[in-house]
């Protein structure tokens, strides 16, 4: 353990560590990728999708070992029992920190199937990323705007059936589809603008996870609701990297999907859309009075 350092040294041994075990790492999965393009036959690209998820969690193994090298950090994490690396999840979160991450995948490392979001189509020309994204399956999709339809009948239902053509793929390999609801990370200035109606949290935004449903439904019927809280409040990256955060909880509740809301058309059937986003905003609304009631119990 090295937490007796000085703050900055620790901060430049961390942010040193990050970028060694990222890039040995990387450069392994772009060689899972290379292999994946070279042969486009389904099987093997099954196969070699899980070398580039087995090679991921091995960084993220390598992330959870530089911070417990250098941080002292109390975790407090509620609701890890019961789950398992074998089923399909869809995890949602509040957002406070890009430190969320770290913290997602150190929790949920090895425990759940690794963490996937959904991209817009066009990021899979993203220079580097955009590979290593592909080699790992993370679903790449196309969306029509309300009006492109309305200019275009023929695209009606063309979004979600292409999403469902590229989640084909999760049938044989479990998936944990990461969500965060609020699109942003929250700041005073944001809060203020949106006029929030919680107090710890922005407004959530329900279609993402309303057409990771519509896709998915066949397979993802349990949500992991996720409230990660900072008690001496939000850090920002170089508190992080210093090893100033001296508390983290992580609060898991499994939740079920309701039945009606799989396999639904979140853009196009109104009523659904309707009652699925006052279901969000139900859960939303506990979610900020659970993080009232943890940052109360603080002590001053």
């Amino acid at each position: 353990m090295l937490n007796f350092l000085p703050a900055p040294i620790i901060g430049a041994v961390a942010a040193i560590a990050i970028f060694f075990n990222t890039l040995f790492w990387c450069l392994l999965l772009y060689l899972a990728a290379i292999a994946k393009l070279i042969v486009p036959l389904s099987a093997w690209r099954r196969q070699w999708t899980k070398a580039a998820i087995w090679l991921a969690e091995a960084w993220i193994s390598g992330n959870s070992a530089w911070m417990w090298l250098t941080q002292r950090t109390e975790w407090r994490v509620h609701g890890l029992d019961d789950l398992r690396y074998d089923e399909w999840y869809l995890v949602i979160s509040n957002h406070q920190s890009w430190v969320d991450i770290f913290v997602l995948q150190h929790v949920f490392n090895k425990r759940i199937p690794f963490l996937k979001f959904f991209l817009k189509q066009e990021l899979i020309w993203v220079p580097v990323i955009g590979l290593a994204w592909w080699a790992l399956d993370f679903p790449f999709m196309k969306r029509y705007s309300r009006e492109q339809i309305e200019r275009h009948p023929e695209l009606r239902g063309k979004d979600l059936e292409t999403t469902r053509k590229a989640c084909e793929k999760f049938k044989t390999t479990p998936v944990s589809v990461m969500n965060f609801l609020e699109g942003t990370r929250i700041t005073p200035a944001k809060h203020k603008r949106q006029e929030s109606p919680y107090q710890h949290l922005l407004k959530p935004k329900a279609g993402g996870i309303g057409f990771v449903l519509g896709a998915m439904g066949d397979q993802i019927d349990t949500m992991l609701d996720v409230t990660i809280v900072y008690p001496q409040g939000i850090p920002d990256a170089w508190n992080f990297l210093r090893g100033e955060v001296k508390e983290v909880e992580v609060i898991i509740k499994k939740r079920p999907i309701p039945a009606e809301f799989l396999n639904r058309d979140y853009q196009n059937d109104d009523a659904f859309r309707d009652g699925f986003q006052a279901w969000v905003r139900d859960l939303w609304l506990e979610k900020d009075m659970l993080l009232d009631q943890q940052l109360a119990a603080v002590p001053e």
